[in-house]
């Protein structure tokens, strides 16, 4: 809500800025850093290596989310949902969205970034309800395959622009430039993209 706002608000800007460095290869492949990181043997808390069948990394738990998120801009001081809003009010995205099983978050994490702004980190094990959700919200989120990410600071979204997340929208209005990726999300209406703004 005020968050993904947020959120839209700081991609606008950084995409101002950072256009000319952002684009995906002219076939919409995934050739980002996080396609060629590997995950050690043994590891069994999440397959963030790559692609998966939807092109998607995917996180199994809070620690892998944030593990990942780390790659790529400062994700630090990583704390439950609650732990973070009752020092904070209400500032990083889900305090109340977490609860209603209409958003199927399984859990929501907060960590700050090189700023201390707030990141969210929602595991989500049913995309297709978590879209929906967004859907009618008006909400928009970087996404995962099992996993959506709230940040609000524009140094945050920049660097994530270079990992294999997908801003989700539903925005009927975005245009997103050639060179850039959009495919149908899981839900009628919306999108997944690597143009991460307006």
């Amino acid at each position: 809500m005020r968050l993904s706002r947020a959120l839209t608000l700081g991609v606008a800007l950084v995409a101002l800025t950072a256009v000319g460095a952002c684009g995906s290869s002219a076939d919409g492949g995934d050739d980002g850093p996080a396609a060629a990181s590997t995950t050690p043997a043994g590891d069994s808390r999440a397959d963030t290596t790559g692609p998966t069948g939807a092109g998607l990394p995917k996180a199994s738990d809070v620690a892998s989310i944030a593990e990942y998120v780390n790659r790529y801009t400062p994700c630090q001081d990583v704390a439950t949902g609650d732990e973070y809003d009752s020092g904070h009010d209400g500032d990083a995205w889900g305090t109340d969205e977490a609860d209603d099983p209409a958003w199927a978050v399984e859990e929501r994490a907060v960590c700050t970034d090189g700023s201390g702004r707030p990141i969210a980190l929602l595991t989500v094990p049913d995309m297709k309800k978590f879209q929906t959700a967004a859907k009618a919200s008006g909400d928009e989120f970087l996404v995962g395959e099992d996993f959506a990410v709230v940040p609000v600071g524009a140094d945050a979204i920049d660097g994530l622009r270079q990992s294999d997340l997908r801003f989700l929208t539903c925005d009927a209005d975005l245009a997103v430039p050639s060179g850039f990726e959009k495919k149908p999300a899981l839900v009628d209406g919306c999108i997944l993209t690597d143009h991460f703004g307006h």
